[in-house]
């Protein structure tokens, strides 16, 4: 895809500033949903899918023909790292705090840079391994914290636990696929990955017996937001923008999820975050942005 195929009036960093705003809803959506964890997951990603299909096979039709075999395996493996991505994230919720649980899954750009050095040859600059060096400082604060503070989350450590699992499978999301959007349009390439993590997550909910049914209206409600907000304007719009801006400027960007998520927590879910959270919470996000740069 060139840029030129998604020119529109609004820029690129408009489009950014509003997928940030859109994905800090998510952790407030999953909260408000008292679904199962894999079933809030499977809906998010069923609904988005439902969603972008028809644009994508109206607009994009000849380019589902065009993908390769080896691009098809890549995307389905990038299909199942995020649903295991969605899977552990969702579960750390409910352990956690907001603004524990986001801040530590918003660390995948660290493990991104590990796993590129790792399995890709990609070499990593001082700067990089002073920044992953201060991130996982500041995750040491955080958890530890809460050994010696009161949170009020049931069981933070798993919850914080669950949420750097969710960044490590989301940095493998991003590492498998990223070849892959090289070759591949935007809307064909999100519209196989999410299939696929949603036959993941069905075939994972199915087994574990979660039922698929029989939810309230609010509940269907919230699984749609998930959608259209986190989903369509939210990471949807984040791949756009990438084909428009630099990789660093959207992952810095990135880092007002944490900020936004925690803030909106405070006010709708009166989630007020202890210190050590706070303090641990920059000194990640310090990290972070010393990576990205």
């Amino acid at each position: 895809m060139t840029a030129s195929e998604y020119d529109a009036p609004i820029s690129p960093l408009g489009g950014l500033s509003i997928a940030i705003l859109a994905v800090s809803t998510s952790a407030i959506l999953v909260r408000w949903s008292a679904a199962p964890s894999l079933v809030k997951a499977f809906y998010r990603v069923l609904f988005t899918v439902g969603l972008l299909a028809p644009v994508a096979f109206v607009r994009h039709r000849d380019a589902f023909e065009k993908i390769s075999r080896r691009d098809l395996v890549a995307a389905s493996g990038a299909g199942v790292a995020l649903a295991a991505h969605f899977a552990s994230w969702f579960e750390s919720l409910n352990h956690t705090t907001v603004a524990a649980s986001v801040t530590l899954v918003q660390a995948q750009p660290l493990f991104v840079v590990v796993g590129a050095w790792a399995f890709l040859d990609e070499r990593v600059s001082r700067r990089t391994t002073l920044g992953i060096g201060v991130a996982l400082a500041g995750m040491v604060v955080m958890s530890l914290s809460d050994l010696v503070t009161a949170s009020g989350a049931p069981r933070p450590l798993l919850g914080n636990a669950l949420a750097i699992v969710g960044a490590v499978t989301a940095a493998a999301y991003v590492l498998t696929g990223r070849s892959v959007r090289s070759r591949v349009a935007l809307v064909p390439y999100v519209v196989v990955v999410y299939s696929v993590c949603a036959v993941v997550l069905l075939t994972v909910t199915v087994a574990r017996g979660d039922p698929l049914s029989g939810y309230p209206a609010r509940e269907w409600l919230l699984f749609l937001g998930m959608a259209i907000g986190p989903g369509i304007f939210g990471h949807t719009v984040i791949n756009w923008a990438l084909a428009h801006l630099e990789s660093s400027v959207v992952s810095v960007s990135l880092l007002g999820e944490p900020v936004g998520s925690t803030i909106l927590a405070l006010f709708l879910l009166g989630e007020i975050p202890t210190l050590p959270t706070v303090v641990g919470g920059a000194v990640v996000l310090a990290g972070i942005y010393v990576t990205s740069t």
